[in-house]
């Protein structure tokens, strides 16, 4: 899947997307974190306070631009990767906000875990957490009126990798019937520049997961049953990299596990 021609910015710098969203790009480039790790700042127009999603890397001068934001009310956590997450105790240490995250690793200050279908109430918005399991098992998204924070279960451009510890095709795939269920709002994702429409990207998603279950179902029947994730990667990802193989197959063992289930 492709992403939009809109350019990401430069790294540390608040740029505005809605009216009430704006995004910090950590400076960690990589294989697995496209341009480097999205934070996001919530704010209703004319609020004194903010909400920060996902605080980043251990990055310090990420973690100085972001404590520099605003009094921040509040700390979402999306899902429990580092990328997302190693920049939580320095950020606590330098502002004093509260961590919340669906599981209690990642909770900071009085603070309980976050549940599906919970609203919360900050810097003058309404955010409602919603479950979207599969790229791991405690991946969260986060609804506003006119957008939904995605995390990792929906790029920015690219596809999402299902984790190899504990993420599931068969949840991911819920996950994606469900955002698509939003309609048209912005996607503002972990990784990589927003997205227009959550409803056409869900959907073009889910094909795109169809047609790589198809390509597998025909590795098997050409390879055997008993064929190992590397050759059906070999056979299947020839349109990838071969550098990004090994994540890969990440992908692969989810499908195998999909459809010998």
């Amino acid at each position: 899947m492709t992403g939009t021609d809109v350019t990401h910015p430069a790294y540390g710098v608040l740029r505005p997307v809605t009216d009430t969203a704006s995004v910090l790009l950590a400076n960690n480039p990589g294989k697995m974190t496209l341009d480097g790790t999205n934070t996001w700042v919530l704010r209703a127009p004319g609020s004194d306070e903010v909400v920060v999603v996902d605080p980043g890397p251990d990055d310090d001068e990420h973690i100085a631009a972001v404590a520099g934001v605003g009094r921040i009310a509040l700390v979402l956590i999306s899902h429990r990767h580092g990328d997302h997450t190693d920049a939580i105790d320095k950020l606590v240490e330098a502002t004093g906000a509260p961590v919340r995250s669906a599981g209690s690793g990642f909770l900071r200050g009085l603070s309980g875990e976050l549940v599906d279908g919970e609203v919360i109430d900050a810097a003058g918005l309404r955010i409602t957490v919603w479950a979207t399991p599969g790229h791991t098992a405690d991946s969260l998204s986060f609804v506003l009126d006119d957008a939904v924070l995605t995390a990792d279960t929906v790029l920015g451009r690219g596809t999402t990798v299902i984790d190899n510890e504990d993420g599931s095709l068969a949840h991911y795939l819920d996950s994606l019937q469900r955002l698509r269920g939003l309609g048209r709002r912005t996607v503002l994702p972990g990784h990589g520049p927003e997205l227009a429409d959550i409803e056409a990207v869900a959907q073009g998603y889910l094909e795109h997961r169809e047609q790589r279950l198809d390509q597998v179902r025909s590795a098997l029947r050409t390879l055997g049953e008993d064929a190992s994730t590397r050759e059906v990667v070999e056979r299947v990802y020839v349109d990838v990299d071969e550098e990004l193989w090994d994540v890969a197959e990440w992908s692969v063992r989810a499908q195998l596990d999909y459809l010998r289930r």
